[in-house]
C-alpha cells in the first residue's frame, strides 16, 4: 500500500481515508461512500468533479470525458485520480440520498448454479455466493464478474434478484458475436457450466430507487436492461411500496418477450402497476396474433403518456433507446434530475 492521505469532499463536507495506490472512487467505495459513477474506466465523465485543493496523479483516461482544457483549469475524474497529497474535491454531481447509503465494494467466490435460456441470445446466470455475508447489494446495482482465463478482466452486469438473498445472485446477459465472457454462455461454446468457481466484485452503480420520493415510477427498458428492472420491482412488491408504477419494455419479436409472467405475478403485488410491451417488429412476427403495441418503445411512451412531467424514470438498456428515452422525457418536462439510467454496451460481452 502507499502513502495515505485525506480527502475531503463538498459541499457535502465528507472526509475519507483515500491511499495513493487507490483512486479516490475506489476508496470511497472501500468505505461505503456511494459517489456518482458509470463506467469507472475514464471514459464517460459520470465522477468528473473539480479539485479544489492538493494534487493527484491520473491514470489513463479518454478525452472525451474530460478535454485538456477541462484538466488544465482543475477538473478531474475520481475513477481516474489518485491522491498525491491531502485534497479538497467539490463533487459536481452527487445524489445525497444515496451518498451515505452505499454498501462497501468487496470481491466474493461463488458458483454457477445455473444456466438456461430466456432467448436465442439471452441467458440467466445464477450464482450461488460462497460466503452469505461476503456480498450485499441495492436493487439495481451490478457487479463486476471475472473473466474465466482472462487473468484481471472482468464484465459488468446487473443482479436481476432482489437483495432478500444475500447468498444468490442472478443475471440476465445478453450474447454478443466474439464476446469474452457472453461467448462462453452460448449454446455451442457452454464453456461456463453449473459448478464453476466465479470471482465477483462489487456492488456497484446508481441505479437504485430514491424512496423518499412520492413521484409516479416509469420505467423504460429494452434487451436485457430488463435485470435492474426486475430487481427493482421485485424489490418494491418485497417492501410492499404503494407509489403508482408502469414498466414500457420493447422488445423485437413475441420470441425476445421473457419474464412476462413473472411481471404480472409482481404486479398483482403492487396496487398501481401497469406492464406495456410492446414490439418493434410486430410485423415481420406476423402480427396478426400480437394484439399488444406496437413499435419503437420510446414512440409508444410517447404516445401513451399524457403528463410525464412529475415522474421518476428509470431507464435501462442500449445506448440508442436510452439516449432517444432521454430526449424524449427532457422534450416531455422530466427534469434531469429526475431521470436515471444504465446504458449497457457491448463491452459487457
Amino acid at each position: 500500500m502507499g502513502e495515505k492521505h485525506i480527502a475531503r469532499l463538498e459541499p457535502v463536507g465528507i472526509e475519507m481515508e483515500v491511499d495513493e495506490d487507490e483512486t479516490i472512487l475506489d476508496a470511497a467505495f472501500r468505505q461505503g461512500i456511494m459517489l456518482m459513477h458509470g463506467c469507472k474506466e475514464g471514459q464517460c465523465s459520470s465522477c468528473k468533479s473539480f479539485l479544489l485543493d492538493g494534487d493527484v496523479d491520473l491514470d489513463r483516461y479518454s478525452t472525451f470525458a474530460l478535454p485538456d482544457f477541462e484538466e488544465a483549469e482543475g477538473y478531474t475524474l475520481l475513477c481516474r485520480a489518485h491522491a498525491l497529497s491531502d485534497v479538497e474535491i467539490e463533487l459536481l454531481h452527487y445524489d445525497e440520498e444515496r451518498l451515505r447509503s452505499g454498501v462497501p465494494i468487496v470481491t466474493a467466490t461463488t458458483e454457477v448454479e445455473a444456466v438456461e435460456e430466456l432467448t436465442h441470445d439471452i441467458r440467466r446466470l445464477v450464482l450461488r455466493v460462497r460466503d452469505p455475508d461476503a456480498l450485499e447489494f441495492n436493487a439495481g446495482q451490478y457487479v463486476d464478474i471475472g473473466v474465466p482465463g482472462a487473468d484481471g478482466e472482468h464484465r459488468s452486469f446487473s443482479m436481476a434478484n432482489a437483495p432478500g438473498e444475500p447468498d444468490r445472485l442472478e443475471f440476465m446477459i445478453k450474447l454478443y458475436e466474439g464476446g469474452r465472457f457472453s461467448g462462453l454462455l452460448g449454446n455451442d461454446n457452454g464453456a461456463i457450466a453449473v459448478g464453476d468457481e466465479l470471482t465477483c466484485k462489487g456492488p456497484f452503480g446508481m441505479f437504485t430507487l430514491r424512496d423518499s420520493s412520492p413521484r409516479r415510477l416509469v420505467f423504460i427498458a429494452g434487451g436485457a436492461g430488463m435485470a435492474p428492472i426486475l430487481s427493482l420491482l421485485r424489490s418494491m412488491a418485497e417492501k410492499g411500496t404503494e407509489r403508482p408504477a408502469t414498466f414500457y419494455y420493447g422488445a423485437r419479436t413475441q420470441d425476445d418477450l421473457f419474464a412476462v409472467e413473472e411481471i404480472e405475478r409482481l404486479g398483482g403485488l403492487l396496487p398501481d402497476f401497469t406492464f406495456v410491451p410492446a414490439l418493434s417488429e410486430a410485423e415481420e412476427d406476423g402480427g396478426a396474433d400480437w394484439d399488444g403495441e406496437a413499435g419503437l418503445i420510446t414512440d409508444v411512451v410517447d404516445r401513451l403518456e399524457d403528463d410525464l412531467a412529475d415522474v421518476d424514470a428509470y431507464l435501462c438498456g442500449p445506448p440508442p433507446m436510452v439516449d432517444a428515452a432521454i430526449a424524449l422525457l427532457e422534450r416531455r418536462g422530466v427534469p434531469e434530475s429526475h431521470i436515471y439510467f444504465d446504458r449497457f454496451t457491448t463491452s459487457a460481452g
